[in-house]
């Protein structure tokens, strides 16, 4: 074999170890409730604050991770995408109705539960039928953000199935995007 040949299949060679070491592997498959609470979430972009549930008696606070921040309005938002919703107990009057600010909005009371969202590639595969909403993953805690809630993550899946592929499955996309 003359050298130009051998330095024509050596640098071959070296080329295709670069690309696979610089490859990223595939995320673990994850189920439902294997997703934790990231610990630094609280410094991560807000999704949305403040939002009133009168319904349900609560208010919550979203966050998005860097990741998914740099989605753009029409897009899916990309793997490695987390969201962390906080919900809060709405502080009541005597009476039993939810206690409101001057502006209308619900006063925030304790911290019930945090949930999470994630998305990467083949997570959503694990979910039960007829309940797929791409590539998320849910799970839920209690206030101290490590015990799980006794909610189901078929619960956060039945809400976010309604929204379907065109909003990639997130609450208040067009929201979000309006106000960001």
């Amino acid at each position: 074999m003359n050298r130009i040949a051998y330095a024509s299949i050596a640098a071959l060679f070296f080329a295709s170890s670069v690309q696979l070491a610089n490859a990223k592997e595939p995320a673990p498959m994850l189920k439902d409730g294997e997703l934790k609470v990231p610990a630094d979430y609280k410094s991560w972009p807000k999704f949305l604050t403040g939002v009133d549930r009168p319904d349900l008696k609560q208010v919550r606070d979203i966050y998005i991770n860097p990741i998914g921040a740099g989605a753009k309005p029409g897009e899916q938002f990309p793997n490695g995408t987390i969201t962390v919703m906080e919900l809060y107990k709405a502080e009541l009057e005597a009476d039993g109705s939810v206690k409101k600010t001057k502006d209308g909005k619900l006063v925030k009371g304790a911290l019930l539960k945090v949930f999470v969202m994630g998305k990467d590639a083949g997570w959503g595969a694990l979910a039960p039928a007829g309940l797929k909403t791409g590539d998320w993953s849910y799970s839920g805690y209690m206030a101290d953000a490590q015990t799980p809630t006794t909610d189901a993550p078929a619960a956060c899946r039945g809400c976010h199935l309604p929204l379907g592929d065109t909003k990639d499955f997130i609450a208040r996309y067009d929201e979000y995007f309006q106000k960001r």
